[in-house]
């Protein structure tokens, strides 16, 4: 972390302090819980650094200590305390890297396939399965928005929700295409098919993020709910699809009980989509200002995954490889997730 980073960081703990101060502040409980999570979760991170600079300046007092006159006894103290900083070192690490705005939101995923068929719908299916996996590791609840099964197998496309603090924060790392080999289960003469399908990731939206979305610019039609949801989900017209008419930006939502819950669902999907597409028309600014030209096309994959003719996943943006095929399909997505996060703040 940087000196000015951190002098950023103890000026927006004055800020908001000053603000938890002012005689209104309770006035609206709920902007006054968010002020409340920012300052800590600030707060979290400042006081992280500062307990790490002690252990640090104190490391280096027991060190002169033993190069004047060792000292069995305390060398292996020395040795426990170095221990017990690397773990904090390592948990500092995690909370910088999670210390954005909006990471600490639910996440909102939406998976398609690629050109390919029934291969890259099934491999879209493989997908959902792996980052289902994911967030029952982390103890995260996921809840399928809309549901679009494939014509013979697998997902035409599928919208979930990963609910759990955080979510947002890890999961931004998975946005993108990723890239299967394998030997198809379809094809009868058992040849190596490739097929790939792309993922995109929004903070879910909040009330705390003010967009507005005037009712004469959306269109709302309602619509047979398909797909797994229950027994209700296929007896009335409760699905609901929205349309954002000044920038074509459509969300469904189709796991509520009734037409209204699916409605409020589908806002707060558009909204995310709104802020989402806000967020990447800065990245782009920004990139266009250094001179970036970033690739978005289906031979930019940011992971591949590979089953035959050898086993390995890699992170194609990292390098972050592993042979561990099944583990990685089964939910251990950690050490990938860990390695792009890394190259944010490098």
């Amino acid at each position: 972390m940087s000196h000015f980073d951190l002098t950023a960081r103890r000026y927006k703990i004055q800020e908001l302090t000053a603000k938890t101060l002012e005689e209104s502040f309770w006035n609206d409980p709920q902007k006054a819980q968010v002020v409340i999570r920012q300052l800590n979760a600030i707060k979290d991170v400042v006081d992280s650094y500062d307990a790490l600079q002690k252990a640090l300046s104190s490391l280096d007092e027991t060190q002169e200590l033993l190069k004047e006159d060792f000292d069995e006894e305390i060398f292996e103290l020395f040795e426990l305390e170095y221990q017990e900083m690397e773990k904090n070192f390592a948990d500092f690490e995690i909370k910088v890297l999670l210390s954005h705005e909006y990471d600490h939101s639910s996440a909102i995923l939406e998976l398609h396939p690629g050109a390919g068929g029934t291969e890259s719908c099934d491999w879209a299916d493989m997908l959902y399965r792996m980052y289902s996996r994911w967030a029952e590791k982390h103890e995260f609840k996921v809840s399928v928005l809309d549901y679009q099964p494939g014509d013979e197998a697998g997902i035409k496309s599928i919208t979930f929700l990963v609910e759990g603090d955080m979510a947002y924060g890890y999961l931004k790392a998975e946005k993108g295409v990723h890239r299967l080999v394998r030997i198809s289960p379809f094809d009868a003469g058992g040849r190596r098919h490739t097929s790939f399908a792309s993922l995109d990731v929004m903070p879910q939206f909040n009330d705390e993020i003010e967009i507005e979305i005037k009712p004469e610019d959306l269109i709302v039609e309602t619509k047979r709910a398909s797909g797994a949801g229950g027994q209700h989900i296929n007896k009335t017209d409760s699905a609901v699809r929205m349309v954002h008419k000044p920038t074509g930006l459509v969300a469904t939502c189709q796991n509520g009980r009734s037409q209204h819950e699916n409605r409020e669902e589908a806002l707060r999907v558009l909204k995310s989509r709104l802020y989402q597409k806000m967020i990447e028309e800065q990245e782009a600014k920004l990139a266009e200002i250094k001179g970036e030209v970033k690739a978005n096309e289906w031979g930019s994959q940011i992971r591949s995954y590979v089953f035959h003719p050898y086993s390995m996943v890699k992170d194609h943006r990292t390098n972050h490889e592993t042979s561990d095929v099944q583990g990685v399909m089964d939910g251990d997505l950690d050490g990938f997730i860990f390695a792009y996060l890394k190259t944010l703040i490098q």
